[in-house]
């Protein structure tokens, strides 16, 4: 990955930045790694370990689009926290659109490492976090 990602001007704007996503999130060893912050989106990667998940979520006032990079997954999605009732398999190509307000969770339904990235708008976590395990990630919940 570019080591530039977290350098910032002095006026605090982003710098711009190119990245092969795909390439980065197989790469990407972190439950999360927040790859860009821009003013208004962010890009985050995440590797999600065999059988698990990222735990059962909802962002109220802000999108997420997931793209599944490496693995395959169940999708689950709802309106209730207890009733995600949609689930659909998705694999490698596939894109999530979670739309702020939805319930929803990512499973690892292999036995290998899900590469997922991620991006939320507006941003949601602060620039440079880095996860290295899902309960790191449980402890710095925002």
């Amino acid at each position: 990955m570019n080591t530039e990602l977290f350098q910032f001007n002095s006026n605090l704007n982003p710098k711009s930045y190119i990245e092969n996503i795909p390439n980065a999130a197989i790469q990407n060893t972190n439950f999360r790694t927040t790859l860009w912050t821009g003013c208004h989106v962010q890009m985050t990667l995440m590797c999600i370990p065999s059988c698990s998940d990222i735990g059962t979520e909802i962002h109220y006032d802000t999108d997420q689009i997931i793209r599944i990079e490496q693995g395959m997954a169940l999708v689950k999605m709802g309106a209730c926290e207890n009733q995600l009732i949609n689930q659909k398999k998705v694999c490698v190509g596939d894109t999530i659109f979670i739309p702020a307000g939805t319930w929803h969770n990512i499973i690892n339904i292999q036995n290998t490492p899900l590469k997922l990235s991620s991006i939320y708008a507006p941003p949601k976590h602060p620039v440079g976090t880095v996860h290295r395990t899902r309960e790191d990630s449980e402890k710095d919940h925002y």
